[in-house]
């Protein structure tokens, strides 16, 4: 008799292991990739019934089943993604933890906001116009500097962490949070720094050159200028100025050059009107402090690396032009 109840229970208790590790084993209901959302305020069953509805766990009572057993836990609000087989004890926990989905999203430096509208498209589906139209509105950033025609400029260029909410605004609010960081930092040992001035100043010296060595001589370059009233002559404003005018066709024409908006350096003498990129720290640095040079000109050298000659006449500037147009033939 006794070996008979032995058996009996063994084979309950084997039936009972199945029964758990079919409904609290790992357990994959869905193809692909799946993002589950849970806002604010949800409880514990409507998280449950969202995630037996995406396939992530067996049913919603095997999830309510663990959360029995830890009442007190705190389950954490948010996106999360889940892309392989968990069991309900795994799902609870990376909500418990809040391993919410994110997404890194990168911006290099000498981005423009058009080049940033494109990124985020890309990377997320953020459309292209809600952040255009984002960073147009300057006015989270009057206080920062009241002259800024848009938020070109104070959007830093770095590395974010966004989910697959994170709105235009949200976006530009983050990234402008970065540049007063920075800022602060740089303005600590230069605090007679004009913010207008020194950030539109970099934005042009980050798109003219790529090579740390040369941006400090690109800004005396143009501070040379601007103190002999010499027009900059600095291509990418105008290829600014037609941006803004969606009339850019990929590179630049003598209608370009002779374009009356005010970011085109050939026509107006002195600074555009506001930043024409996002510039990093490198470039704020080289704006803040210009090498002490005579330079007045600087043309691309036919090498890989992007360099420039640098010359104080126009007469070196030209034999400069001259022989490297040459090297390209």
């Amino acid at each position: 008799m006794l070996k008979r109840l032995a058996i009996l229970l063994l084979i309950l208790l084997a039936g009972a292991a199945a029964v758990g590790y079919r409904w609290f084993g790992a357990y994959r209901g869905f193809q692909e990739s799946v993002f589950v959302d849970i806002g604010h305020g949800m409880s514990s069953r409507d998280i449950a019934a969202e995630l037996a509805r995406k396939g992530v766990v067996r049913a919603d009572w095997v999830f309510l089943a663990v959360r029995a057993v830890r009442p007190r836990a705190k389950l954490q609000a948010g996106e999360y993604r889940f892309a392989n087989a968990e069991t309900p004890w795994q799902v609870f926990e990376k909500i418990r933890r809040g391993e919410i989905f994110y997404q890194d999203f990168t911006v290099p430096e000498g981005s423009n906001i058009f080049d940033i509208a494109s990124l985020a498209e890309s990377a997320g589906g953020m459309p292209a116009d809600d952040f255009l139209q984002a960073a147009a509105d300057p006015s989270s950033i009057r206080d920062l500097d009241p002259a800024a025609p848009t938020m070109e400029g104070y959007l830093f260029p770095s590395t974010y962490r966004i989910t697959r909410h994170t709105t235009a605004k949200q976006l530009c609010r983050m990234m402008t949070a970065e540049f007063r960081k920075h800022w602060r930092s740089l303005a600590s040992a230069s605090p007679a720094a004009d913010v207008h001035r020194t950030t539109t100043l970099a934005s042009l010296v980050e798109r003219e050159t790529g090579l740390p060595a040369e941006r400090a001589l690109v800004a005396s370059v143009f501070e040379n200028r601007l103190a002999r009233n010499i027009p900059l002559q600095c291509d990418p404003s105008t290829v600014y100025a037609a941006l803004v005018e969606n009339r850019y066709r990929g590179t630049i024409y003598k209608s370009d050059l002779a374009s009356r908006n005010p970011y085109n350096t050939y026509t107006h003498p002195g600074l555009p009107p506001g930043p024409i990129a996002n510039p990093g720290i490198e470039a704020l640095t080289a704006a803040l402090h210009p090498a002490a040079t005579d330079y007045l000109y600087f043309v691309a050298r036919p090498d890989a690396r992007g360099s420039h000659h640098f010359s104080a006449t126009l007469a070196e500037h030209e034999k400069a032009v001259a022989s490297f147009r040459g090297a390209h033939r």
